[in-house]
């Protein structure tokens, strides 16, 4: 059997593993879920009115704030599922599981990849069932064609893939769960002060900076664009670099870490 073959069926083999995990522990997935279904419920039906009024042509009512909200709440999801990732990857690290994988006939690079992959089809089943949770209160997106709605999706896999590797890194480099679920909580902040809830023109002269020149905004506006048919101009490139450089800078770091022999 060639080296990829052996590479492919191990990362097969860890991947049914990190499944089998979180099916058999739902609580830890259910409760990342809860935060973006419960925020969309909030700001839709408590906040709706109000909020609606920040947008062009203010006033246009909770129809309109809905369409506004679901592009920022699916990406909000994103950063709440791969939480999971660096939790599951630092229980691990504790453990003592993977010193045993070490000295195990496996492909190294296996490890990592099961929970990657685990945690990239997590995030995606979480986006489709927040979606599902969006439509049934209201949202629709008649304009779109079915490319633009591919495009969507191939955005949303390539950010959950991104925000997965710096969640594993964030994993490695935590002594126990509950450090790594602290050290991943900005993957759930950051969508808070980017243009998810509000326009960027609407927040305050000194913030909007902070809210423009991160990761979500960027990604967001692009999923408006495509979904709501607004203008995308210069985001749909910065979303697709932001992914790659995070993907990049998560693996490096991901790998780097998990090489490094254990103290």
């Amino acid at each position: 059997m060639s080296a990829v073959s052996l590479a492919v069926r191990d990362s097969a083999t860890m991947l049914r593993r990190n499944l089998l995990h979180a099916r058999r522990y739902p609580s830890l997935t259910l409760n990342l879920l809860l935060t973006p279904v419960m925020l969309l419920l909030l700001f839709v039906y408590i906040f709706g009115n109000t909020m609606s009024a920040g947008l062009a042509g203010g006033g246009s009512g909770r129809s309109a704030y809905i369409a506004y909200i679901v592009p920022g709440i699916l990406l909000m999801t994103i950063g709440s599922t791969v939480i999971g990732a660096a939790v599951s990857v630092a229980t691990d690290m504790s453990e003592g599981i993977i010193a045993r994988f070490r000295t195990m006939a496996i492909h190294r690079g296996s490890v990592l990849i099961g929970h990657v992959v685990g945690s990239v089809l997590q995030s995606v089943a979480s986006v489709v069932l927040v979606g599902a949770v969006a439509v049934a209160i209201g949202f629709r997106s008649t304009d779109a064609t079915a490319l633009e709605w591919l495009a969507a999706f191939g955005l949303l896999t390539l950010f959950a893939l991104a925000l997965t590797w710096i969640a594993v890194g964030m994993g490695m480099a935590s002594p126990n769960a509950e450090a790594a679920s602290n050290s991943a909580m900005p993957l759930i902040l950051l969508p808070l002060i980017s243009s998810a809830f509000t326009p960027i023109d609407a927040m305050p002269g000194w913030f909007q900076p902070i809210a423009e020149y991160q990761p979500f905004t960027p990604a967001i506006e692009t999923l408006r664009g495509l979904l709501l048919g607004t203008e995308i101009g210069h985001n749909g490139w910065l979303a697709v670099a932001w992914c790659l450089v995070l993907a990049a800078l998560g693996y490096r770091w991901s790998t780097a870490s998990f090489r490094r022999d254990p103290k």
